[in-house]
């Protein structure tokens, strides 16, 4: 398993789960049809795919139960396709449903989940990798700082379109970041640079702080903490960071957010990394 710094999100978890009921349990009929930045799917869509999310987690980790597949899953844009079609039935399905159903829901199959991930040995291998951090093996911790980060970005999307107040302050955003800039060493995978070269990465705001990428034998990584002497430099706000990071932003509105300085094409995989699978 890749070498990283441990990111512990499991004592969030149980807040970020009351947060999202609290949410839904406050929102007018209408609020519920809203459309969001997930195109083609309202605020009760994202609901449902958190969900979704839950139970797969409880039925494929927990009760080892396989879901059957049509055709083999060869590479990468095979599983996306695959993922994209499960998240697609699903929605559609759970349309039938009433908001007061769907949250009930949630908060039932959330406990169960919850008390699932207690019992789970954070430094064992997860039972799928973090496919967009590069991963083929993850341990479990670094699994439940992905599901944090997926469970959060979700929730932020219903609160834009409802128009509630973010969970924006460094106690939520400080792992978000350090979860999702994991993904910025496979949008480099295939930049060749000389060895000792660095990329400087500052997020101003909460959660914000200096990383640095380095090209070391053949690799790129990710480090916590700004190398002394970048070839190359981004700032950017921990708005725009998430944002970018989880497909809410295209590259070209995130360069119009993002100062970047030294040799530009260092700096261009950056805008094409993605913390999701899509």
């Amino acid at each position: 398993m890749p070498s990283r710094e441990r990111i512990d999100v499991l004592p969030l978890l149980p807040g970020l789960q009351e947060e999202l009921l609290r949410l839904l349990e406050g929102l007018n009929p209408g609020d519920w049809a809203r459309p969001n930045v997930c195109l083609g799917w309202t605020v009760k869509d994202i609901a449902a795919h958190l969900l979704d999310g839950d139970l797969r987690k409880l039925s494929l980790c927990r009760d080892a139960w396989d879901v059957a597949l049509d055709a083999p899953i060869g590479w990468d844009r095979d599983l996306v396709a695959f993922l994209n079609g499960l998240n697609a039935s699903w929605v559609t399905a759970a349309r039938r449903l009433s908001p007061r159903v769907l949250t009930g829901l949630l908060r039932v199959a959330g406990e169960e989940v919850l008390a699932y991930y207690e019992t789970l040995d954070p430094d064992a291998p997860a039972r799928f990798p973090v496919a967009w951090a590069g991963d083929t093996v993850s341990s479990n911790w670094f699994d439940l700082a992905r599901e944090y980060t997926e469970r959060w970005h979700h929730q932020q999307q219903i609160r834009d379109a409802v128009g509630a107040p973010g969970l924006t302050d460094g106690v939520w955003m400080g792992p978000l970041l350090a979860t999702l800039l994991q993904a910025v060493p496979a949008a480099y995978e295939d930049v060749a640079a000389a060895g000792g070269a660095s990329v400087a990465i500052t997020i101003h705001g909460p959660g914000g702080g200096h990383w640095g990428l380095a090209h070391d034998r053949g690799t790129w990584r990710l480090g916590a903490e700004s190398p002394a002497a970048p070839q190359a430099a981004l700032s950017l706000s921990s708005d725009t960071a998430w944002r970018l990071l989880t497909k809410g932003l295209t590259a070209g509105q995130a360069q119009a957010r993002i100062t970047v300085s030294g040799d530009s094409r260092l700096c261009l995989p950056f805008f094409s990394a993605l913390a999701v699978m899509a």
